[in-house]
């Protein structure tokens, strides 16, 4: 099993906030792109720049040697891989899949089973890092499946991001993000909370972040997340209708190994109150405007 090589065709599936970037990258990098949306707009930018639309993720994986797809929910996911259009019924023997959403592992595996009947190659990589992350190609990206699919892949997974971790068989890269969706959902609430705090008590919210995001209250989301909310700036990296799907995948998987994740649960329920009021299709950082 060889790497995949610069030149080859990638397709990828959900030209999202992030998918844009990552699409934008691969291209850069070399690769002969081959796009798909349920929103045809939303990849008309890159077909412009060079990328091939396809009619449906069948067609596209008819024609590529890789196909990525990063869409919304684990039911998109089912219906993108397994359905009558869908990859696994058109790619030809020996395609590698990457699933890039956050999903479930237990689909990830079903997914992996299904791949091998039609003697095509599966991996599940969910990734972190949101709208910056994929436009400076530096996203933290979780890897399950087999390791010489993973070796074969990574030229692939370097123009992308840089943090790039095997964690181990199908399933793997699901659990790991699930994890660092789990350490978000409180820190989330902290950072809410330190600077509603910091603002009720007189200060500049501004300052106080020059000196607590560097000792030991620093987090990623703090140091930039914080400043959008500060700013007022709402908008997504990453949709606060997605986190509440990851953080319900996290609950269930959890109670499943028979663990309490009673962080991960109150944060849910304020993000379940944010998206009642609308704010379905902001950025996380807006669990601010519950606390404000």
């Amino acid at each position: 099993m060889g790497s995949i090589k610069q030149g080859a065709a990638i397709g990828f599936i959900g030209t999202g906030v992030m998918g844009q970037s990552m699409v934008k990258n691969l291209m850069n990098a070399g690769y002969k792109l081959h796009v798909y949306s349920r929103t045809k707009s939303k990849t008309d930018q890159l077909v412009e720049a060079g990328a091939v639309w396809q009619e449906t993720p069948g067609a596209l994986a008819r024609e590529v040697d890789v196909v990525i797809t990063m869409v919304g929910f684990p039911s998109d996911v089912e219906e993108v891989y397994l359905g009558e259009q869908g990859i696994l019924r058109h790619a030809q023997s020996g395609t590698y899949l990457i699933d890039m959403t956050t999903s479930s592992p237990s689909l990830a595996k079903k997914i992996e089973q299904e791949a091998k009947k039609v003697q095509c190659y599966s991996l599940d990589a969910p990734v972190s890092g949101g709208d910056v992350g994929a436009r400076e190609a530096r996203l933290s990206i979780m890897v399950g499946g087999e390791q010489d699919v993973f070796d074969a892949v990574l030229p692939v997974f370097e123009v992308m991001g840089k943090n790039i971790v095997y964690q181990g068989q199908a399933g793997a890269g699901q659990h790991t993000k699930m994890s660092n969706q789990i350490a978000i959902a409180s820190n989330m609430m902290g950072v809410c909370e330190a600077l509603i705090y910091s603002k009720k008590a007189g200060l500049d919210p501004s300052t106080v972040l020059k000196s607590i995001e560097s000792g030991a209250a620093g987090s990623w989301s703090l140091s930039n997340l914080g400043p959008r909310i500060i700013k007022g700036d709402f908008e997504p990296g990453f949709f606060v209708k997605h986190f509440i799907k990851d953080m319900g995948i996290a609950i269930d998987s959890a109670e499943e190994m028979g663990l309490q994740t009673h962080g991960l649960k109150l944060a849910k329920s304020l993000y379940e109150q944010l998206q009642e009021l609308g704010e379905e299709n902001s950025g996380t950082q807006a669990l601010y405007k519950i606390y404000e």
